[in-house]
């Protein structure tokens, strides 16, 4: 089992999300450009669109890399969605329409309580208030081995790597510059928690970099 984050959008100026982060704008201002590379690839067509009319390639293969043998996701709030605050009723059921992507278990860091939401395709959203290393260990049971991904948002990533906890994080560098928003970086010494640049490959919109903990 490892926990992992994978396809994570990334400028080069280290921002994975613009400022002013709203329901028109999931990614913040200017965040979506982040994700142009995934955008096109037959895996997201198929996801979102159920088209089998995306592009292969490079990034599509990494894209597809990233749903194997996942057991059970962690999201942060803003991930699941933009209701800040007690939940005023429980309409929000997400981005992704009747059938997220996920169809496994997905484990939500909030500070509010709400029953879980079942969704079609198999994906069950758990509302976790007691914390990560709480989340973490819901995730590791309803996984039965397989691995963890943690879907983000930025601020949950960078817990996740605090606390030294994820093994491998896949980054999509695009060649954008934000200049504000949230940065995946901002106080963070890689090399001290212990990671290491594994692997590169280019893709056709994104640079695929593999960072991993050293053993």
């Amino acid at each position: 089992m490892k926990i992992k984050v994978s396809c994570f959008g990334i400028s080069l100026d280290g921002y994975s999300a613009g400022p002013d982060q709203s329901l028109s704008n999931p990614l913040g201002v200017g965040g979506t450009e982040l994700m142009d590379w995934f955008f096109p690839t037959e895996v997201f067509q198929k996801i979102h669109g159920g088209s089998p009319t995306g592009e292969t390639g490079i990034d599509n293969d990494m894209a597809q890399r990233s749903f194997e043998n996942i057991g059970a996701w962690i999201l942060g709030r803003n991930m699941f969605g933009p209701v800040r605050g007690p939940w005023p009723d429980e309409s929000w059921q997400g981005w992704w329409g009747d059938e997220p992507p996920y169809h496994v278990p997905a484990f939500v860091l909030t500070h509010h309580a709400r029953p879980s939401l079942h969704m079609q395709g198999g994906t069950d959203f758990h509302f976790v208030t007691d914390g990560m290393a709480s989340a973490l260990e819901q995730a590791k049971a309803a996984a039965a081995g397989r691995d963890i991904r943690i879907g983000g948002g930025v601020a949950t990533v960078r817990q996740f790597l605090q606390a030294k906890l994820i093994d491998e994080i896949h980054l999509a560098v695009r060649p954008i510059l934000l200049g504000s928003g949230e940065n995946l970086w901002q106080g963070l010494d890689m090399c001290a928690l212990g990671y290491e640049v594994a692997e590169v490959i280019q893709g056709e919109r994104a640079t695929h970099v593999m960072v991993r903990k050293q053993a």
